[in-house]
């Protein structure tokens, strides 16, 4: 009878079928566009099953964005890990900045604005996303007021997470507009006067 895997190597085997899939994935839609591929060949072209690949993944969709929870659990920690002395709006804008930075890579941004180009394209991307960002917003919203000792449902919380997010898009100078949010949000919010609904 062969030895059982330990879990740990099991786990890595898993993490990187599922990374090999979704950078198959995203390979196959930025060069040929995201209607135009199947899952079935995507299957073919990371050498898995279908079936493997819906284990991973639960939608064609959500093989664009397989870093979802990650993102989310990120955003999250920004909040409740920030160092002391920081303020929310602060701990957001730094972790947003980061983000961006990411974003540029080696490319200056051109994949960036490629996988950006390819979402917008796609009906069914925009839908995945906006149900994606109203998970995140939730999440956040949370994090908020449990940092502030204020109710789950408090309105602030969920203003304050909605017009962060917000700040990621505003329309113009992308960078110009990303600090300007900030700025804004930084005066209507400081740290030690937390206003409550």
């Amino acid at each position: 009878m062969p030895t059982p895997e330990p879990a740990g190597r099991r786990e890595r085997k898993k993490a990187q079928t599922r990374a090999r899939i979704a950078e198959t994935a995203l390979e196959l839609f930025l060069e040929r566009g995201f209607a135009e591929v199947t899952t079935a060949e995507v299957a073919e072209a990371a050498d898995v099953s279908v079936t493997t690949l819906f284990n991973h993944f639960p939608s064609k969709e959500a093989l664009v964005f397989d870093e979802d929870a990650e993102r989310e659990a990120a955003l999250v920690a920004a909040v409740r890990d920030r160092e002391p002395g920081t303020s929310v709006v602060d701990a957001l804008h730094r972790y947003f900045s980061g983000v961006r930075e990411a974003h540029l890579g080696d490319d200056g941004g051109a994949r960036f604005r490629e996988f950006r180009r390819m979402v917008r394209s796609s009906p069914s991307l925009g839908e995945h996303v906006d149900r994606m960002w109203a998970r995140h917003e939730t999440s956040l919203a949370a994090a908020i007021a449990e940092d502030a000792g204020a109710p789950a449902d408090d309105p602030t919380a969920r203003a304050l997470a909605h017009l962060v997010l917000a700040a990621r898009s505003v329309p113009g100078d992308p960078d110009a507009g990303f600090d300007a949010a900030f700025a804004l949000l930084r005066a209507a919010w400081p740290p030690d006067d937390w206003p409550t609904g």
